[in-house]
């Protein structure tokens, strides 16, 4: 099977997906994370770096969920840039609905 590249509007939301997660995460590490969401530490750093432009859903949740952001949110920010910024800093009392 061929993967198409991906657009240039895929790798900007792969881009803020990955800020708006590494902005989630503060201060603590990236393997604690990783391995509280069941993912490598190396694909939470390709998923935050935009290495990694379109993660599985599953793979997003996961994190999501540790990082305390609602998938709402999340979604909000990578398509409307700036929208759900003032969620980040209150993410942690955030859960995600289940």
């Amino acid at each position: 099977m061929v993967r198409l590249p991906l657009t240039p509007a895929e790798l900007d939301r792969g881009a803020r997906l990955g800020a708006l997660l590494r902005s989630a995460r503060g201060e603590s590490s990236m393997l604690h994370t990783a391995l509280a969401a069941g993912v490598s530490p190396e694909t939470l750093r390709k998923i935050e770096s935009g290495r990694i432009a379109t993660p599985a859903f599953p793979t997003i949740a996961a994190i999501a969920e540790v990082l305390g952001l609602s998938l709402d949110a999340v979604w909000a920010e990578i398509t409307e840039p700036g929208r759900a910024a003032d969620r980040v800093g209150a993410g942690a009392s955030e859960r995600l609905a289940s």
